[in-house]
C-alpha cells in the first residue's frame, strides 16, 4: 500500500482539490494505541492494489502532527477519533469510521461506488 504522508496543513489544500475528481482516503493514527495498530495492520494486509490503485491515501501520524488532525475536524466538520478513516469527496467528508469498525471491504465498497458516481458526473 502507498500511503501519502500527511504532515503539513497545507496539504489539506491539496485534498479538497484531488476531491474534486476522485474520493480521497485519510487514515488517522496514533502509533502508542494499540487499538491504532491493529487497525493499520489489517487495513494494508488487505488493501488490493488492483483494486484500489488510482485512491489516493493520506497517512496521518496524529501525535507527530496534532495540529493537523485538530484543522481536520474543524474543516470537515468532524470529531476527532483514532484511529479513524475519513473519505474525502468533492471537498466535503462523505465517509468516516473509527477503531474497530475501520473494515477494508467496507471502504472498497464506498470508494468504489464513490467512483461511479464521480464518473457519471
Amino acid at each position: 500500500m502507498h500511503w501519502i504522508k500527511l504532515n503539513s496543513i497545507e496539504q489539506l489544500a491539496e485534498i479538497k482539490k484531488a476531491s474534486k475528481f476522485k474520493p480521497v482516503l485519510v487514515f488517522k493514527h496514533s502509533t502508542t494505541c494499540s487499538i491504532s495498530k491493529t487497525s493499520l495492520n489489517r487495513l494494508e494486509r488487505n488493501w488490493k492494489e488492483e483494486e484500489l490503485d488510482d485512491t489516493k491515501a493520506y497517512y496521518l501520524d496524529l501525535l507527530s502532527y496534532r495540529a493537523i488532525s485538530q484543522e481536520i475536524a474543524r474543516t470537515f466538520d468532524v470529531e476527532h477519533q483514532s484511529p479513524q478513516v475519513l473519505i474525502i469527496q468533492n471537498e466535503k467528508l462523505v465517509y468516516d469510521i473509527s477503531h474497530f469498525d475501520i473494515d477494508y471491504t467496507t471502504i472498497k465498497d464506498v470508494l468504489a461506488k464513490l467512483n461511479s458516481l464521480s464518473v457519471k458526473n
